[in-house]
């Protein structure tokens, strides 16, 4: 058996000829790739306004300089997450707080109150975070942050394609709740480009403010201009329209761009997205069925079998005691099972920086301390998957079972 990941990019030759017609194109950069994608990106999720970015940790730092977030600032996210859910806030100067998490990895509103109850106004917005492609509770959290008069970000990475059905409707990213939210095209997503993120939103100027400060904070908009039109060039009045090739830096943006090859890709790719989430719900049924009872592996089941199908199933993660075990025998078996994620507060830069330690937030800690993803991708084939369940079983039936 081949080595077996915990997650890869499926590359088609569909998504190889969209590449090699951009590269023929008259666009590498810059050109009609980017819009036809955000176009098609804002359709398939539901929100008004989709903007393309270099990837998710620049979807993240843009977005809170969209919303406001100021040096001094309090942000409140999750501890089991990228590193780049928090940094974002610390390259706008702000400071980060850490909610506890619930058995499936998501931040508890209960917390995120807790946490408001202490800090109050010094918040202005929450960055919740859909772990592996579950749902986070973004209607309790939107109240608490409708109460406080604070924004939200939806960190929806793992979670393009998923929702909550019932009483309370959404779908990650629509714009319904979170005032912006983003998403990342990294190789193990739903969508691949290599590297890319996308920011969806409901907000006109929210989208405004994003276009600008993805490219250096330059504006070609003539309504937007500030400077005179006769500083553009000598021979105009003020009154005389600008020149075609005058643009204004009229503030410090960054050189956050998506390319119009990546573009090509994530349209591609975008294609048969839904194909592949149903792919992903199809394995997650069948490691539901074939790893339930197995030793003392708690799986990720949701509340309801409506959750189950909510869930965008970017990765499967199982718990046990003896994970590290489970690790290493899975790699002598040649299956690359990963671990999602060490507690961001316990990173030696928060923790010599905000002075965080263990015991901050005890089950987010105790949940890392447990939690393996095990393989999750739409390629995957049955054997693949019959092997991977396999040699879940053998590693707990080679265990005595007063251990």
């Amino acid at each position: 058996m081949n080595p077996i990941p915990y997650g890869r990019q499926d590359i088609r030759p569909d998504d190889l000829q969209a590449v090699l017609a951009s590269l023929q194109s008259d666009y590498l950069t810059q050109g009609p790739k980017i819009a036809e994608f955000e176009t098609a990106f804002a359709h398939y999720i539901g929100a008004p306004y989709a903007v393309a970015v270099a990837n998710g940790t620049a979807a993240l730092h843009l977005s809170v300089l969209a919303l406001g977030l100021n040096p001094g600032d309090y942000v409140v996210t999750s501890p089991l997450t990228f590193a780049a859910s928090g940094n974002c806030a610390l390259y706008a100067g702000a400071h980060v707080l850490f909610a506890e998490t619930d058995a499936y990895g998501s931040i508890r509103p209960d917390a995120v109150q807790a946490l408001f109850d202490q800090y109050g106004s010094k918040i202005k917005g929450i960055i919740p975070v859909d772990f592996a492609g579950r749902p986070a509770d973004l209607p309790a959290l939107k109240k608490i942050a409708n109460a406080y008069g604070a924004w939200m970000l939806e960190d929806a990475c793992h979670a393009p394609g998923a929702q909550r059905s019932g009483d309370s409707k959404f779908r990650c990213g629509d714009g319904s709740l979170a005032d912006a939210a983003i998403f990342s095209f990294h190789p193990v997503k739903h969508i691949a480009c290599g590297e890319g993120g996308m920011i969806t939103t409901s907000n006109p100027e929210v989208h405004q403010r994003l276009l600008v400060l993805r490219t250096h904070g330059i504006t070609r908009d003539q309504h937007r201009f500030t400077n005179p039109a006769s500083l553009a060039d000598s021979s105009l009045s003020d009154s005389d329209p600008y020149p075609l090739w005058y643009m204004e830096m009229q503030e410090l943006g960054y050189n956050y761009r998506l390319t119009d090859m990546q573009a090509a890709l994530g349209l591609s790719q975008l294609n048969r997205v839904e194909e592949n989430l149903i792919r992903r719900k199809e394995i997650a049924r069948f490691y539901h069925a074939a790893l339930s009872g197995v030793g003392d592996l708690q799986l990720p089941h949701a509340d309801s079998p409506s959750e189950t199908e909510d869930h965008a199933w970017h990765l499967y993660v199982v718990r046990t005691q003896k994970r590290k075990a489970l690790y290493d025998y899975l790699r002598e078996h040649h299956i690359f099972a990963q671990v999602h994620y060490f507690p961001l507060h316990l990173m030696p830069h928060y923790r010599t920086t905000f002075g965080y330690g263990p015991g901050l937030c005890p089950q987010a800690e105790r949940f890392y301390s447990e939690c393996l993803s095990i393989p999750m991708y739409p390629s995957l084939s049955q054997e693949q998957l019959s092997y991977v369940v396999d040699a879940i079983r053998a590693f707990f039936d080679q265990i005595p079972t007063n251990s």
